[in-house]
């Protein structure tokens, strides 16, 4: 497509994009968070933007808390109870009652202590499954544990998953798996996975990294055993943000974790030598709760004050869809190919688009202010929080990149040597 043929192209697509913004109800939402002028965020399924209630409350954590209550903020502030009281406003995004999910730690401690637990309220099964196209640290993971209870770990594609139980669907004891593939923003269906696998007597555990926030999961509705997320991406609670364990009701009492720290003893400052877990989801919690990092996450959340999970996920579908319209439109014979399911159904909050030269498009991006990321080896992946993008952001990023890579921009040597962090 030449400059004169996209004329009447672009003034579409920004119609479209006006209209579709004008429309949205969710468009105030922005004003929720703190962006920079004249960047475009793309990359909140990474790192979520800095939400506008969290400066305040953690100047309020480390002045008036921490530095005029001290210690007695535990009691105070209720610092002791963060774990279960932020937990229970993400379960609320999760569509799990309350009492069943504590924030704290990282996504790999708690996939460490679910799949774990998972195993043993299994005994005499031997088989754990995985995703082979997991993040690598749910399969680093799953490897560990197999090791430390003498499981065997298998790895099966999730559209290969029928015919494994089919086989050996005696022996599973647990099964792990996402929703949403991090790279491809592919999402498959919770709850026909959770069925069979049920089904055939093992456990599910969901990691929901990709999926809190930004689509309805229905924990409770769906009959999940165990689930694990993080709370900086589609949460937007901060770089390194505390983690969440959902563990159902019905497996509470059971729940055996390695991790048994003294947060989790049914008498914590009675500092008895045995341990005691204690009733309920509380039994999960491990160690000391970094308070500055709850109170961070508990802001953000209040984002999402007054949204529905349904409208999220109905502006993310727009979003996306519309972004792929734009890439189609605009991207045709520039060597870009669409990965993400077109199917809205099979859709998370992203979309990815394929180039050999990736990574230095991202960088090109970066330097004309659109903030995507890349995933090895030639994955570009634009994130879409519905709470602050917009379809003019869309439209602006897939014009940006038209524009780097007719330009050659992404051939600048400075542009292809890697930074640290991808």
């Amino acid at each position: 497509m030449t400059v004169s043929e996209s004329a009447p192209a672009l003034e579409e697509l920004a119609e479209r994009a006006s209209a579709l913004d004008t429309a949205d109800p969710l468009a105030t939402l922005r004003q929720r968070f703190v962006l920079p002028d004249g960047i475009v965020y793309l990359d909140g399924n990474s790192l979520g933007a800095l939400p506008a209630a969290v400066p305040g409350a953690l100047a309020d954590g480390v002045h008036r808390q921490w530095g005029v209550g001290l210690i007695g903020s535990w009691n105070e502030h209720q610092w002791w109870q963060a774990p279960l009281r932020v937990g229970d406003a993400i379960g609320r995004l999760l569509g799990a009652a309350p009492g069943q999910t504590v924030a704290g730690d990282s996504t790999t401690v708690q996939l460490f202590n679910g799949l774990t637990a998972a195993a043993r309220l299994r005994p005499g099964r031997r088989l754990l499954l995985t995703d082979p196209g997991h993040f690598p640290t749910d399969g680093y993971i799953a490897d560990s544990v197999a090791r430390l209870l003498g499981l065997e770990v298998r790895r099966v594609a999730v559209d290969d998953l029928p015919r494994c139980l089919a086989e050996r669907g005696d022996e599973v004891a647990v099964a792990g798996y996402s929703p949403v593939d991090y790279r491809t923003g592919e999402l498959h269906d919770m709850a026909a996975i959770t069925r069979a696998v049920q089904d055939a007597g093992g456990l599910m555990l969901w990691d929901l990294c990709h999926a809190t926030g930004a689509l309805p999961v229905r924990l409770d509705k769906l009959g999940v055993d165990l689930a694990v997320g993080c709370g900086y991406k589609f949460l937007s609670g901060g770089p390194g943000a505390p983690a969440f364990i959902y563990v159902a009701r019905r497996h509470q009492a059971a729940f055996d974790h390695p991790l048994t720290g003294w947060n989790g003893h049914a008498d914590p400052f009675g500092l008895n030598g045995d341990y005691t877990p204690a009733p309920g989801v509380e039994r999960a919690r491990i160690g000391t709760p970094p308070i500055l990092s709850l109170l961070a996450l508990e802001a953000a959340l209040t984002a999402f004050e007054g949204v529905g999970m349904e409208q999220v996920r109905a502006k993310s579908l727009s979003l996306t869809g519309y972004f792929i319209d734009c890439a189609d439109t605009l991207l045709n014979g520039l060597g870009f190919t669409v990965v993400t399911p077109r199917d809205p159904h099979r859709r998370g909050s992203q979309v990815a688009l394929r180039h050999p030269d990736a990574y230095a498009l991202v960088c090109a991006l970066a330097a004309r202010g659109v903030i995507g990321d890349m995933r090895t080896p030639d994955l570009l992946r634009f994130g879409v929080n519905a709470l602050y993008v917009s379809h003019r952001d869309m439209l602006t990023a897939v014009r940006h990149l038209r524009e780097a890579v007719t330009r050659g921009e992404h051939r600048d040597p400075r542009l292809r040597q890697r930074a640290t962090v991808t």
